[in-house]
């Protein structure tokens, strides 16, 4: 569990400046937006007048008339701007739900499409959970201020400069008194609160630790019998029970002195500027509709001035998600940090060199993984990568699809830096069979259309039959319409393969990369998947990483990678023929293995 959340961001005229830059996603909105406002500004100033009506109606009861209009008549003048002001609210809620709605909707969008748009390097220095987090929880946040908080902040605002106008302009010395007790005893309940409220989060803090404790029992249940850990276990949740039960009771006791403070400052407060306010009654320098009308005005200040400190904090946050955001928009995308030309590569025809090749992961750059590679792949040949685990074969890849740049070296394809293609007419060249397929959780169909979006139906058949996996596709009731479920979960290890390849297929690219594509099979499996490659592989270059060396035995060289060097190559036949060599090893090592 993470117990050190990020600090709460502090309001600076950078932090604001950059802050109100997302507000050009409102822009489109921008006139719905300034009616809302006028819309707010024209509710709050009617809101005020509800109090003064109010004084009004009980001096015209108790016949201390200060007006020509009797109650009746008062009573519908009253019922008129409550009809106003009903209008007023809805319009204004209408605007600003358009321009909240339609401007974090955009962000969204730009969010996205910038996010997946990003280098692989930002991904792996990134944790995924964080990433969703800011599509989802910081724009909702986005969200709700554009909706509410900014427009109810302003409302604010206006209803506490206003109300005190009105005040002061009722009654000079009332005004006075209120001023001088009850705004002050308002902001300490408000710093009151906030400590409760802290002591509220510790508690739940300690709360979430008792239920991980938990959690964890439950899940590791086998664990545990087997160490006979029972009472460990117990011991271990009773001392986090205790935790609980002793910052529980500091939360109770806050909570009690917090009741205490509200109950005598507070009331006593308003029960004093009451009090005086009978004092003027009575003295006749105020009537009665007054002092009830500033008594409500008042409580109305009052709620004013705490609702101002928790829509500050809410408004603090904003920023806080804003510059989160910002900090994903403003990252440069894959094309952006690229440093050369952008020649349309066209169908390539799939001639790969790599010439002294240096490459250290930028998370990992005091580790060289390649360490002056250089490799000839001649059109439509098919090339292996064998070698132990962090060898470097997987780099290899990388380095071609342009997911990261070498540190030192060249690449070719067909006698030109890849660098200096465009990336996405180079990329469009290549299809990628995984060890590990991740099926989107749509249908068969979409996802094998994800290799080529525009493929008719008859292109998505052949390429299935080629795949070895139409025959159980036209099993499903739905056939290409069956759902494959989140990640392809429906569908076994090697259907998920064959879709994988049907993929590859229909894409047609003139370089496939195979990343250990049968490995996690069993051997059924593997003989039709691997009949399914062959079919995928004819007449186009072909990159395989393989731990199982018999899948590689017909390929047209291989290249044996030890801690990032190539050390040997040629043909299964002539690496096999080299006593203590590092194919031959691997082979024997295979092979016992295999016998044991």
């Amino acid at each position: 569990m993470e117990k050190n959340e990020p600090a709460r961001p502090k309001l600076s005229r950078e932090s604001l400046r950059e802050a109100v830059k997302i507000f050009e996603y409102i822009r489109p909105y921008k006139w719905q937006f300034f009616f809302g406002l006028f819309l707010l500004f024209l509710g709050s100033t009617v809101f005020l007048v509800f109090p003064k009506i109010i004084g009004e109606m009980l001096d015209v009861a108790q016949g201390k008339v200060t007006t020509d209009l009797d109650l009746n008549e008062i009573g519908i003048w009253l019922i008129g701007i409550l009809v106003f002001q009903g209008i007023v609210s809805y319009l204004r809620v209408m605007m600003f739900a358009q321009v909240s709605e339609k401007g974090t909707a955009d962000i969204r969008v730009a969010l996205y499409k910038r996010l997946i748009s990003l280098p692989i390097v930002f991904f792996e220095k990134s944790r995924v959970g964080e990433l969703v987090s800011r599509l989802t929880n910081d724009v909702e946040k986005l969200y709700n201020t554009f909706y509410f908080i900014l427009a109810e902040f302003l409302r604010q605002i206006i209803i506490l400069v206003g109300g005190i106008a009105v005040l002061w302009w009722m009654s000079h010395k009332l005004a006075f008194v209120m001023l001088a007790t009850f705004p002050v005893i308002v902001i300490g309940a408000m710093f009151f609160g906030r400590w409760v409220r802290k002591l509220s989060k510790e508690r739940q803090n300690k709360l979430a630790e008792t239920n991980t404790i938990l959690d964890e029992t439950l899940q590791s249940i086998h664990a545990v019998k087997a160490f006979t850990n029972e009472f460990f276990e117990s011991q271990r949740y009773t001392r986090s029970n205790s935790s609980v039960v002793g910052v529980s009771m500091r939360y109770a006791k806050g909570r009690a002195v917090f009741a205490v403070f509200i109950i005598t400052m507070l009331f006593g407060a308003l029960f004093f500027v009451i009090g005086y306010g009978m004092h003027m009654v009575q003295t006749g320098q105020i009537t009665a509709g007054d002092l009830i009308a500033f008594v409500t005005y008042t409580a109305v200040i009052g709620g004013s001035i705490a609702s101002l400190g928790n829509f500050y904090t809410e408004l603090v946050g904003a920023v806080g998600a804003t510059e989160r955001v910002r900090e994903i928009l403003k990252s440069p995308t894959e094309t952006e940090e690229r440093k050369r030309g952008n020649v349309n590569a066209g169908r390539l025809r799939g001639n790969v060199s790599f010439e002294n090749v240096h490459f250290s992961y930028p998370t990992r750059a005091d580790v060289e993984v390649l360490k002056g590679v250089s490799l000839e792949i001649p059109a439509g040949q098919k090339v292996a990568l064998v070698g132990q685990s962090g060898a470097g074969k997987s780099t290899i890849m990388q380095l071609l699809l342009q997911f990261h740049f070498p540190t030192s070296g060249e690449i070719f394809v067909d006698g030109k830096g890849i660098y200096d293609y465009d990336l996405e007419s180079y990329r469009h060249n290549f299809a990628i069979v995984p060890q590990e397929v991740i099926l989107f959780g749509g249908t068969i169909r979409e996802n094998i259309l994800y290799g080529k979006p525009d493929a008719t139906e008859e292109e998505i058949i052949a390429a299935a039959r080629q795949a070895n996996a139409w025959d159980f596709i036209s099993m499903f009731p739905d056939k290409l319409e069956t759902v494959v479920g989140e990640r392809g979960i429906k569908l076994s290890g090697g259907q998920r393969q064959r879709i994988a390849i049907a993929r590859a297929i229909l894409r047609n690219p003139s370089i496939l990369l195979l990343d250990e594509a049968t490995s996690s099979l069993d051997a059924e499996s593997e003989k039709v998947v691997q009949e399914a490659l062959n079919n995928l592989m004819e007449g186009r270059t072909s990159i395989i990483i393989a731990h199982r060396l018999a899948t590689i035995r017909d390929v047209d060289c291989i290249y044996v990678l030890e801690n990032g060097r190539i050390v040997e190559q040629g043909t299964h036949e002539e690496l096999s023929a080299i006593e203590d060599g590092a194919y031959s090893s691997l082979a024997r090592l295979q092979f016992d293995m295999a016998q044991a």
